[in-house]
């Protein structure tokens, strides 16, 4: 049987999608060109490794079973070019980062220039909620989390890399009065909330059972873009980390009420287990943010001052 590196990453991308229109979009291919080279790769068993019910593109038993192993295959020829990469003096690898939903405003201005240093790095992240980046730190699926909560039941390396500020805001147009009481802003205004598991959210909770505020008035929302795009709409108020805000304040779309006890304020952290053997790629990331976190700091977020 003789088949091209191209097929099998095409036909990876299809079991991964079950869909040719999908795969042919993330591989920035035509869809005529995908389905040619799946025909193609087809053709060297006897056995389908698709079928089409309906209008609706499934992966056989066996093609599931092939999906595997050019999974593998792959991975080794991701291998070699790393190596390759290795004797050539460069670094080379991946690097896996999981990172809390509003961390997403913070770390690609941390990554950008270890990136274009080091092409020969490839880069995964994952932005989710704050109890799922736990977990898979927790589960060593990654290399390094970003959190603003460090967790306290893991043995965790830390480099504290800049400040978190949450503060209350509404829309521009919500008709809020100078010096208004606590009690009124969170008892009698729509309070939007994160999800559970959300730092956020857990910060937010923990403000308002300290004061004893009786909230009447509740959404919650998956992401902290879509809070912001609700809080702009007048559908309430929130809690936020300024960081992601930086637009919408300056447009005044939105604006910051003072609260006393307000802003929240936590660290931006990137942390990994103590146990964990770092790859070459992820112990040269630790070098270069202990070497221009703060060059990055003063180039990027000067605004937050």
């Amino acid at each position: 049987m003789n088949y091209t590196l191209h097929q099998l990453q095409i036909f990876q991308k299809i079991a991964e999608l079950k869909s040719i229109t999908k795969a042919s979009e993330e591989l920035h291919l035509t869809q005529p060109a995908v389905s040619i080279q799946l025909k193609n790769f087809q053709d060297k068993f006897p056995i389908p490794l698709t079928e089409v019910v309906g209008r609706q593109l499934y992966i056989t038993d066996f093609g599931m079973e092939i999906a595997r192993t050019v999974t593998k295959i792959l991975t080794e020829v991701e291998a070699i070019n790393y190596k390759t990469r290795a004797f050539q003096g460069e670094i080379s690898g991946r690097l896996t980062i999981s990172v809390a939903s509003t961390g997403k405003y913070v770390l690609p201005y941390f990554l950008s220039g270890f990136m274009r240093k080091n092409p020969g790095v490839d880069l995964v992240m994952d932005v989710t909620n704050k109890s799922l980046v736990v977990e898979s730190l927790e589960r060593n699926a990654v290399d390094f989390a970003l959190v603003s909560v460090l967790p306290d039941k893991l043995k965790i390396n830390t480099i504290s890399l800049m400040q978190n500020s949450l503060h209350y805001v509404a829309s521009s147009d919500f008709d809020i009065a100078d010096g208004e009481s606590g009690e009124v802003l969170f008892e009698k205004m729509p309070l939007i909330y994160r999800e559970p598991g959300s730092a956020t959210r857990n910060a937010m909770e923990n403000f308002i059972a300290q004061r004893k505020f009786s909230i009447t008035k509740k959404m919650e929302l998956t992401s902290n873009e879509a809070v912001k795009q609700a809080v702009i709409a007048g559908l309430g108020c929130s809690i936020m980390p300024i960081i992601g805000l930086r637009n919408e304040l300056k447009s005044q779309k939105l604006k910051i009420v003072p609260v006393t006890g307000l802003p929240i304020n936590t660290f931006w952290n990137l942390v990994w287990l103590q146990a964990k053997n770092l790859s070459p790629v992820a112990k040269a990331f630790v070098e270069y943010l202990e070497a221009e976190k703060e060059a990055v700091i003063a180039k990027h977020f000067d605004y937050l001052s």
